[in-house]
Order: structure tokens, then C-alpha cells, then sequence
């Protein structure tokens, strides 16, 4: 990375002489780089450890515990969940950073946002609720309601923006069908998703704006790194906002520093996020980096079947297809020699268990066993979904 080039070089100077002076956690390290390309990685795994040397919270506080003012933890989906801490000013940041999402998305004054959540002590969309406050729009609490009285909400308060995971959006589209409520004909004129790569996969993309009538936004952004990328109405791929964050694509896999969270911050962070980065200017006038395709996945989340590599989200494209699948899931059996996949789905049409049978064939070269399951026998997901269960010995 040429950083000499870049616009928030000085901003990120003036972050790496507050860290090196207060900040345990990244102090040395700083110190020692001369440029920013010598600067370590920093990985989930050593933050866990680190708050695990120095609970509760670890040693990577710039300032002392009594100047912050939010507590907050990552969902624990992929191991111990993760304290974070924010200043006001750092939560300000956040709001910043949400109010570029619906900007993008074209939200616009006078709408009413809905967010479908239970804003429990995972970040979720505490910052999209309060952003839209801030924003002077009418932020409407989807917590402590059940899936169908948010789809009444939803429709009796004339809400005009959903925000919410792409898996819970179907969720509800499925609660309004079988209550005989057509979400296409409510208010809602747009939906954001975050929290996994659903909305960025064509399909999946597909299938919500048909249940809502609407135009469906991805976004993506961590607890622990800040909200980063949003699409802009023109939707040629995810905009990361290179005003509060510096992208590196290191093998495929997004690395990323926030400048606006200097209380708690992360440099040169590892994501996990697999990505196809474009610095070619957007047709909307943008000239900030692109995640052509959005999040395309976790890089870790690859399964090898009879030798051939397939990922998730590739069988999740696949299955969307289909409107007669209801739900699924992906079952790994490594109880034998060479891995085993196996679909199960819930259906309205039986005959669409032999159709996801080819199209896994013949679009992955996959051989998969595909099940029918009873209806409501799968899981249902309000935040982060887990559709792929490994079965070992």
C-alpha cells in the first residue's frame, strides 16, 4: 500500500502518536514501525487473548475506563464474544458512519425507520436506531416483539425503512404469508441488511425485494472495527468509507483501521472477510474503494466435498432460486473418509428437492444429497444465521 498517497495520512498520524504514547496494546508495535506496511496484523484471537490476560477488557483502552460510556460485545458466533468499549465521542463516530449507510441507500427526510432487533448487548443495530434519530427520522423499535407483531408494526405504523439481517428479513416475509399479509403492498420502499453476506448474494438479494416490493441495500460492519461499507443506489458493488477507515485487500481478505474510535481502536485488522476490492470510480461519483459482489464471505468458511472447494454462500445462491424453499440447511458429515454434504430444506413443492439435486451438480460440480424436512423444523435466525452444522464423530 503506497499510504505516502493517501488523503488521511496525517489523520492516521496524528492516531498512531496517541496510541504510542497511552495505549498498551498497540504502543510497542507503533513505536517500532517506520511505515504503515510494517505495522503487525492484528487478529480476533490475540484481542481475545488480550481480555483474557487483562479482564475484563483488555489492554488495547487509550484513555481511563471511566471516559467510556458504551458497552457492547461481538455475537460469540465464531468462538468468546468480544467486550468493546466507546466514548461519547467515539459513539458519535458511529452514528457518522450509520448516516452514510442511508445516505447511500437514499433514505431521505420524512421516512420511518424499522429496526427489527432485540438490542441486547450485541452492537446489532444500536447505532443504525440511534443514527436515524439523529438524522431526524423516526426511528421505530422492533425490540421485545415477536416476528409477527413486527410484521404488524411493520405495516400499521407505515414504516417505509426495514432494517434488519438479510435471514430475518425473509423471516418476516415468511410470518406475513402465512398471516395473509403482503408486505409488498406496505410502506416499506427500502431495505438495509448487515450481520451476513445475504444480501449481497444475487438470489437471496431477489427474494427479499419481491416479498417486500422494495430496493434492498447491503452493508457491513463489525463490533469491534465500526460500520465500514455501505452501496449507494446505483448498487455496482459495497463502498468502503475511506473517510474514517483504511482498506487493504492482503490475500483476498479485507484488513481494515478505523480513525474515529481512538479510545478503542484496531489497526490493520484482519476481518475475515473474503473480497474483491475495485478502486475504480463508481458510476454514482464516488471515487472511495468497492467491494465488487459486497462480503463474499468468511475466509475460513470453505468446505471441501470429494475434493472440490465450495462455499456457502455459492449453495445459498443456488437454493434462493427456488421460491418453494421456505428454509435450509447445510449438514458436513465428517464421520467418514471423504466429506459428505447434505441439504435439508423445507418446501411447499416436493419436486424441488431433485431440481436443487442438478443445479448444485451443474453449477458446482457438486454431488449433494438433498432432504426434505418437515415444515418449521429448522431453525429460524433473528440475527447472525448458522446454516451449516458439521457432524463428527
Amino acid at each position: 500500500m503506497d499510504f505516502s498517497a493517501m488523503p488521511n495520512r496525517s489523520r492516521f498520524e496524528d492516531l498512531k502518536r496517541l496510541l504510542a504514547d497511552r495505549n498498551r496494546f498497540y504502543g510497542d508495535r507503533l513505536r517500532r514501525a517506520v511505515a504503515f506496511s510494517d505495522i503487525p496484523f492484528t487478529s480476533k484471537t490475540e484481542l481475545v487473548e488480550d481480555q483474557l490476560a487483562h479482564p475484563p477488557f483488555g489492554s488495547n483502552l487509550t484513555f481511563p475506563v471511566e471516559q467510556y460510556t458504551r458497552l457492547h460485545q461481538t455475537s460469540g458466533t465464531s468462538g468468546r464474544p468480544l467486550l468493546w468499549l466507546d466514548t461519547a465521542e467515539s459513539w458519535d463516530w458511529w452514528l457518522r458512519c450509520w448516516a452514510e449507510v442511508y445516505r447511500g441507500a437514499g433514505v431521505r427526510a420524512g421516512d420511518r425507520v424499522f429496526v427489527a432487533f432485540s438490542f441486547g448487548p450485541f452492537i446489532g443495530f444500536w447505532t443504525a436506531f440511534e443514527a436515524a434519530q439523529r438524522m431526524g427520522l423516526m426511528a421505530l423499535s422492533g425490540g421485545g416483539q415477536s416476528t409477527g407483531q413486527r410484521v404488524r408494526s411493520i405495516v400499521e405504523r407505515e414504516a417505509t425503512v426495514l432494517v434488519c439481517t438479510p435471514t430475518y428479513a425473509l423471516r418476516l416475509a415468511e410470518t406475513a404469508l402465512s398471516s395473509g399479509i403482503d408486505l409488498a403492498a406496505s410502506s416499506i420502499r427500502i431495505t438495509i441488511h448487515a450481520g451476513e453476506p445475504g444480501a449481497g448474494i444475487p438470489a437471496t438479494r431477489a427474494r427479499i425485494q419481491e416479498s417486500f416490493g422494495a430496493r434492498t441495500f447491503d452493508h457491513a460492519g463489525m463490533t469491534e472495527i465500526g460500520a465500514y461499507g455501505f452501496e449507494c443506489e446505483a448498487q455496482s458493488g459495497m463502498h468502503i468509507n475511506e473517510d474514517e477507515f483504511i482498506a487493504e485487500a492482503i490475500g483476498g481478505e479485507l484488513v481494515l483501521t478505523n480513525l474515529g474510535r481512538p479510545g478503542m481502536p484496531l489497526i490493520r485488522y484482519r476481518t475475515g472477510d473474503r473480497v474483491e476490492m475495485s478502486h475504480e470510480p463508481c458510476v454514482c461519483g464516488r471515487t472511495s474503494a468497492r467491494l465488487i459482489g459486497g462480503v463474499l464471505g468468511r475466509v475460513d468458511d470453505m468446505i471441501t466435498i470429494r475434493g472440490m472447494n465450495v462455499f456457502p454462500a455459492a449453495i445459498e445462491n443456488i437454493v434462493r432460486r427456488h421460491p418453494a424453499v421456505i428454509e435450509y440447511s447445510i449438514e458436513v458429515d465428517r464421520r467418514r473418509e471423504m466429506d459428505e454434504l447434505r441439504l435439508k430444506v423445507e418446501v411447499t413443492d416436493p419436486s424441488v428437492v431433485e431440481l436443487l439435486r442438478r443445479d448444485l451438480l451443474e453449477s458446482l460440480h457438486l454431488r449433494a444429497g438433498v432432504e426434505r424436512v418437515p415444515a418449521g423444523s429448522l431453525p429460524r435466525f433473528e440475527m447472525k444465521s448458522r446454516r451449516v452444522v458439521f457432524l463428527s464423530e
